[in-house]
């Protein structure tokens, strides 16, 4: 061996430099790689599992029950870091490894930082065919990783150990790349992980990584200064891109110093606290009329770090056709949609030079008093909506909103929430009060069923690192439960404390309320409506949840449902309270646009074809072009 080489197999390599890189957050320096989640299996276990006993330290190994889960939960922790920092998933081989595709979806829709590392077939092919491989006659060298192309940012087979010399300084430069940024999948043969090479030391020298701010170009910013300039209706749409920008104060300091209305994407929530003056709620298919309202008016839209994806611009009719879009976003595909004006830059750089050239302009007065005249409408609303009592007095069927509302009620301001697909999405959105900047993640980008209680661990690792006294409070529906809930006995195992809310309705009921809404009977959304051998009946998760190791209760009504959320506040252990909610009744109705979804232009049922012509008229205010 050279004087300055270490001699290390593939694995012990890779881990090594992993654990050598860093970054800087306000002032501190961290480890970038705070650990990762595993399953070991023959294909990970004996090189790669070796390499990571002997960096345990470094890089603390959290053994998961479900591949798809532990990605997950890599991706909350990722959300909730605000990308700075990541988490890797390890697994083994063939099922293993196709358990994280969908786990990759989340994290490449959602443009969050997720390494992946699995064992693949031996680069040699003396042994082939091997357990768990997937032969393809006509290309030998095509395994089940190839299938995290198109869900990844940056993927590569090490077939020998020099190549990590260049492929993971590239891996880790995606990772954090604010443009780029998005998972990365390392196929890792299980011969190579065991060869040796003589790596050059200083390969592994520590490396201080930092977010990385792009200017935007001098003509861009003076072309959108000019369009505002000449707005009489101006709007702000606020997406996630704000939050990993670390641009929230600079976005507050703009509309305030402008007088321009905001709105926020469902990435975009907690880009503002609620009682901001000019925070005019959710935008789009599951958001407010105060800004849905308003986006119909607006003469120019400034879009800041949004993928304009179809829930917040309604399939592209929430807007006027002439309405002009500003998008400032760190991507260039993402600044560029729809005739967009592009801002390629960073938001929390951009944000002050464009506040800076706009000057002493201001929106309209009767602009602003109109927005805050929609505001105040949405808000007695959400008042009356998260009530348990109708406008006549009477009792309401139990609904996620009020749910949602009694636990906004009585939650600390640094509480986290943490929800994803189904239902419960669109009720968090659009009736969250949010008490405090950053503290709602709401997974609707790739719109994962079972991302909830595996995200919230993930996001719950972060959490308490920086709000050690807030809970991490996860809502979820009965569907979405029985999809993944293996992490509640993770949490429990590792100390992860988290409030889990059930709500029961009987099944995939939101699927069932679209599905009725277009003109078909209930299908096999409800367990009622399922092909069954026995009588539909529900399950005990309160029950189940303490067989994980969990504290657990049922309550049967909002004023119970408060009571116990004290009770989980105190909790040294993941708390799951179980209630039943309405699955027809109870849905916020007011706050959508109209959203694009395919229904049948021929049918034998007159309720189907009605509802064809019916969805097919909202069309006529669909901006077209792109």
């Amino acid at each position: 061996m050279a004087e300055n080489t270490l001699r290390l197999t593939m694995a012990q390599a890779l881990v090594r430099y992993l654990a050598a890189q860093f970054v800087e957050i306000n002032g501190k320096t961290e480890r970038l790689c705070a650990g990762g989640f595993g399953i070991f299996g023959h294909g990970n276990v004996t090189c790669l599992g070796e390499a990571l006993f002997n960096h345990r330290e470094d890089l603390p190994l959290w053994r998961g029950q479900n591949e798809q889960s532990m990605a997950m939960a890599a991706v909350g922790f990722a959300k909730q870091q605000l990308r700075q920092r990541f988490m890797f998933a390890t697994t083994s081989a063939g099922p293993g490894t196709t358990n994280m595709l969908t786990s990759a979806g989340i994290a490449h829709t959602n443009r969050l930082p997720l390494l992946m590392l699995s064992g693949d077939t031996f680069v040699t092919r003396l042994p082939d065919p091997v357990l768990q491989q997937v032969e393809h006659p006509s290309n030998p060298s095509l395994s089940v990783n190839d299938a995290f192309k198109s869900v990844t940012r940056y993927w590569d087979r090490i077939t020998h150990p020099a190549q990590l010399l260049s492929s993971l300084p590239a891996a880790i430069a995606t990772l954090v790349d604010p443009a780029d940024c998005g998972p990365v999948f390392l196929g890792l043969p299980q011969d190579v992980q065991g060869w040796a090479f003589d790596y050059p030391a200083v390969f592994f020298e520590p490396g201080t990584h930092y977010l990385r701010r792009q200017a935007a170009d001098a003509r861009e910013l003076q072309t959108a200064v000019e369009r505002l300039k000449s707005a009489e209706r101006p709007l702000v749409i606020a997406g996630g891109g704000v939050q990993y920008s670390l641009a929230t104060t600079e976005l507050r300091e703009f509309i305030s110093r402008h007088q321009i209305p905001v709105v926020e994407t469902i990435a975009g929530r907690a880009n503002l606290i609620y009682s901001d003056d000019l925070n005019c709620g959710p935008i789009g298919v599951t958001g407010s009329n105060s800004a849905n309202n308003l986006a119909k008016e607006a003469d120019v839209l400034l879009a800041i770090g949004t993928r304009l994806q179809d829930f917040t611009t309604g399939s592209w009719t929430a807007f006027a056709e002439d309405a002009q879009i500003i998008s400032l976003n760190v991507g260039r595909h993402d600044a560029g949609k729809h005739r967009s004006l592009p801002v390629v830059g960073d938001a929390k750089l951009t944000i002050p030079s464009l506040s800076d050239a706009l000057g002493s302009f201001s929106a309209p007065s009767s602009w602003v008093a109109k927005a805050a005249s929609e505001r105040a409408a949405w808000d007695n609303y959400l008042t009356e909506n998260t009530s348990t009592k109708g406008t006549d007095g009477s009792n309401r069927p139990m609904s996620y909103a009020q749910v949602i509302g009694a636990i906004n009620e009585v939650c600390a301001d640094e509480d986290r929430v943490v929800a994803a697909a189904g239902g419960l999405p669109a009720e968090v959105t659009a009736n969250w009060r949010t008490k405090s900047v950053g503290s709602v993640d709401v997974e609707f980008g790739f719109s994962c069923m079972g991302y909830e209680i595996a995200g919230g661990w993930g996001a719950r690792l972060g959490h308490q690192e920086d709000h050690p006294d807030g809970d991490t409070i996860v809502f979820v529906g009965d569907g979405s439960y029985m999809l993944m809930n293996s992490d509640i006995y993770s949490s429990v195992l590792t100390g992860t404390k988290m409030i889990i809310v059930v709500c029961d309705n009987g099944g995939f009921a939101v699927i069932n309320k679209l599905q009725n809404n277009s003109g078909n009977e209930s299908f096999n959304n409800l367990i009622a409506d399922c092909k069954l051998a026995v009588e539909p009946f529900a399950v005990d998760f309160e029950t189940h949840a303490r067989a994980m190791g969990a504290n657990a209760e049922t309550v049967q009504s909002i004023d119970e449902l408060k009571e116990a959320f004290g009770r989980a506040k105190q909790s040294d252990r993941t708390y799951v309270i179980s209630l039943k909610v309405d699955a027809f009744e109870g849905w916020t109705q007011e706050g959508h646009t109209w959203w694009e979804v395919g229904t049948p232009e021929v049918s034998n049922s007159e309720r189907v074809r009605k509802a064809h012509v019916d969805w097919e008229a909202g069309r006529s205010a669909q901006r077209k072009g792109v």
